[in-house]
């Protein structure tokens, strides 16, 4: 099998050839499915083995102590073999994986093999295609959790374990210095446990992930702004707990750390930093100092580590192995949001060249992860490149009735923020025909001024009664995201007509309890808010563009920006990623200029899934590409748009101008208002369709096809591979 080793006198990396190790008693034997690179502690080991033998004293004070010792035991001669026989050897690298069991020892019945584990240790979780680990260091991963998602564990552990040290409670405020790896999965866990959480790092790019996975605010330690934060959110008493999770030479972490700090507030060591505590500071708040010890208690324990011996229950509740387990349940039931952190998939067999890239600088990461060759555990992951699209059954379908032209549509909203009162209900308050029966809110404050703003009759919090009023023909769902898919399966099975803002749905089994609530009532009368197919300048330019005879490419840019700070958008492990909330609205776009729905997606991400790039295939070879960036400067167009086919090629401008390439060049002129996005087009064919009877704006299965296509995207990014989009039958 091979393993990452380095030799720590040389600086060398090298993937050797090396034996199997034995399925030995109290443990398993695991092959490798993804391990972690700690861009922390690893890189740190690897920078220094490539130190002159002065530099490797001077970062080890404490090798060097040993080594004073042994000369005063043993004499210069045999210290001086014994060292130089440790440092030209080769040592492992690697200490967090996941992988499948391939053989159980003796005394262990709690995993079987083919089972997928957590393995934790710098001695029994290597960069290696095979490892055995002890008992206490491995945890049976949760079902639906992602291979390489569950090889975080063990700095899950790390940081969890920080976190129990500083004992924090529901409403402290906390600040974290250093938001690499360690310091980002420690943000996560505050903010979970209803912490608010100021992030300090030098890095803007690590301020701004920090922030989107839960931060209040951070900054960089060298501005105010952090300073700024902890007054506003601490009243100017100063943080509860401050976690140290930076490294290298400088003393400012714990200089910060004393003057942001309440009174006896804590302080807490995750990370390996210097440490020259200024007293005064220190005594003056009478600051808890306080270490947190790796993965928790039993870690350099012989007994427990190696030779199984667990600790009760009752007097250790969070031990090694208890940790490694409750960050893979937290994992699994979406608390805390890895993926965000994985700058970096490598093969194994590029680990080298991986290892000399980090260390030089050219990938800069968070987190890298090693990805081994195909085998069981593997492929458990890869089972996600296809992902099913669900069929469209109505049950024979429950006819909707023709209203008589003189008799008002009536439509109730459920939600009414941001957009609703900006985009939509501006253009019904307006329409002949039409009228506002019944806003529904969760506060009874903006259901008020709803209904005061646009004229709706009746205001109110209570969502049966609108499903049940008979009156009602169509409901418009516009709160947010994860409550979608809800209340557009009550509303289909009260009979109402249903436009519902994207997404339809965040996940495949909300899409399918959708269509299932579509088969049992026969009521498919469904819009998704998909407005820019009704733009007039695009259907303007695609007229003029005309028929394809072959294959197409789309290129879509999104300059979607940076979200505000506290935007809902970025409570992403409840209401989705940006992308999925509306993503698609692209997808749904290139669709309806290809007249087809894709067949496949693949999708990959710079560090921090900041910028997305989506390729989407079509039946007839049509691609097109979404590029879905939020780096992108202010003043630059939000969206351009290129088709190209036959020769020709239409270009569309942010909404504002349209031209066609071909024969003969045609331009639109200049809108001289507002971009007109087709929301206005949209709800005139909605409520036509309510009115007259007649076929819904767009087909039920178009929709589902979309939704399914934007949650691929997802799913692309964890498998690390195009996802192939299977229509169910």
């Amino acid at each position: 099998m091979k393993q990452v080793v380095q030799n720590y006198k040389s600086g060398e990396l090298a993937l050797l050839d090396v034996p199997v190790p034995g399925c030995k008693p109290d443990g398993v034997l695991v092959r490798s499915a993804y391990s972690l690179i700690s861009t922390g502690t690893e890189l740190m080991k690897v920078s220094e083995a490539g130190m002159s033998m002065l530099g490797k004293a001077r970062s080890r004070p404490d090798q060097v102590a040993k080594v004073v010792q042994s000369v005063a035991t043993n004499g210069v001669p045999a210290t001086y073999r014994k060292v130089m026989g440790k440092l030209d050897s080769y040592t492992p690298l690697g200490y967090s994986l996941c992988g499948v069991v391939e053989q159980v020892g003796a005394g262990i019945d709690d995993v079987k093999v083919g089972d997928l584990v957590a393995c934790a240790g710098n001695e029994h979780a290597l960069h290696a295609e095979l490892n055995w680990v002890p008992k206490n260091l491995y945890a049976p991963v949760p079902d639906g959790l992602a291979p390489r998602h569950a090889a975080f564990g063990t700095v899950g552990s790390i940081a969890l374990q920080g976190v129990r040290r500083g004992e924090p409670q529901l409403g402290d405020v906390a600040l974290v210095i250093g938001l690499g790896l360690i310091g980002q999965l420690v943000v996560q866990l505050l903010a979970a446990s209803g912490v608010r959480v100021v992030g300090v790092d030098p890095d803007p790019v690590r301020c701004g992930l920090a922030e989107r996975l839960g931060a209040a605010a951070s900054g960089d330690p060298a501005s105010t702004a952090v300073e700024n934060a902890v007054a506003e959110l601490t009243g100017g008493h100063g943080v509860d707990q401050v976690y140290l999770a930076a490294g290298g030479g400088s003393n400012q972490p714990v200089e910060l750390a004393a003057r942001l700090s309440r009174d006896r507030g804590r302080v807490v060591d995750i990370g390996k930093c210097r440490l020259d505590l200024p007293w005064n500071a220190y005594y003056e708040k009478e600051l808890d100092v306080r270490f947190s010890r790796s993965y928790g208690p039993g870690r350099y324990d012989p007994e427990y580590e190696l030779e199984g011996r667990d600790y009760p229950i009752g007097y250790v509740r969070w031990t090694e192995r208890r940790n490694l387990a409750c960050f893979l349940d937290l994992l699994a039931g979406g608390p805390v949001d890895v993926e965000p952190l994985v700058s970096h998939i490598a093969d194994f067999d590029d680990a080298v060249e991986t290892y000399r890239s980090l260390k030089d600088g050219a990938l800069k990461a968070v987190a890298v992860l090693f990805r081994y060759p195909a085998h069981p555990g593997q492929a458990a992951e890869t089972e996600a490149t296809a992902v099913a699209v669900p069929a469209v059954r109505r049950n024979g379908g429950v006819p909707a009735p023709a209203r008589s032209a003189k008799t008002p549509v009536r439509l109730a909203f459920v939600g009414a923020g941001n957009y609703a009162t900006s985009m939509l209900l501006p253009h019904l308050a307006q329409r002949d025909g039409v009228e506002l029966s019944t806003v529904v809110t969760t506060t009874a404050l903006s259901a008020a001024n709803a209904k005061r703003k646009f004229g709706f009759a009746e205001a109110t919090t209570d969502l049966d009664a609108v499903l049940g009023d008979k009156s009602i023909d169509a409901v418009f769902v516009v709160t947010r995201h994860s409550s979608h898919a809800e209340l557009t399966r009550r509303a289909l099975l009260a009979g109402k007509t249903v436009f519902v803002e994207k997404p339809l749905a965040l996940t495949g089994d909300e899409l399918s309890g959708v269509l299932a609530a579509v088969e049992e009532s026969g009521n498919d009368r469904l819009q998704v808010g998909f407005n820019r197919r009704f733009a007039p300048l695009l259907r303007e330019a695609r007229r003029r563009f005309g028929a394809r005879t072959g294959p197409a490419s789309i290129r879509y840019l999104v300059n979607a920006g940076r979200l505000q700070h506290g935007s809902w958008y970025l409570q992403q492990g409840t209401e989705g990623s940006r992308f999925a909330g509306e993503g698609g609205h692209f997808i749904d776009t290139a669709s309806w200029l290809l007249e087809a729905d894709p067949v496949s997606v693949y999708a990959i991400a710079t560090p921090g899934n900041e910028d997305l790039q989506v390729v989407l295939r079509y039946p007839d070879g049509s691609t097109a590409t979404v590029s879905y960036v939020t780096t992108g400067p202010a003043g630059f167009p939000k969206e351009t748009l290129d088709l190209v086919a036959d020769g020709r090629a239409l270009r569309l401008d942010d909404f504002v101008r349209a031209s066609v390439y071909g024969r003969k060049r045609w331009v639109s002129s200049r809108l001289p208002k507002a971009r007109d996005k087709g929301q206005s087009a949209e709800l005139a064919a909605f409520v036509k369709a309510v009115r007259t009877g007649g076929p819904m704006p767009v087909p039920l299965e178009s929709l589902v096809a979309t939704t399914s296509a934007t949650l691929a995207v997802q799913a692309s990014l964890v498998a690390g591979a195009p996802v192939t989009l299977a229509r169910a039958r």
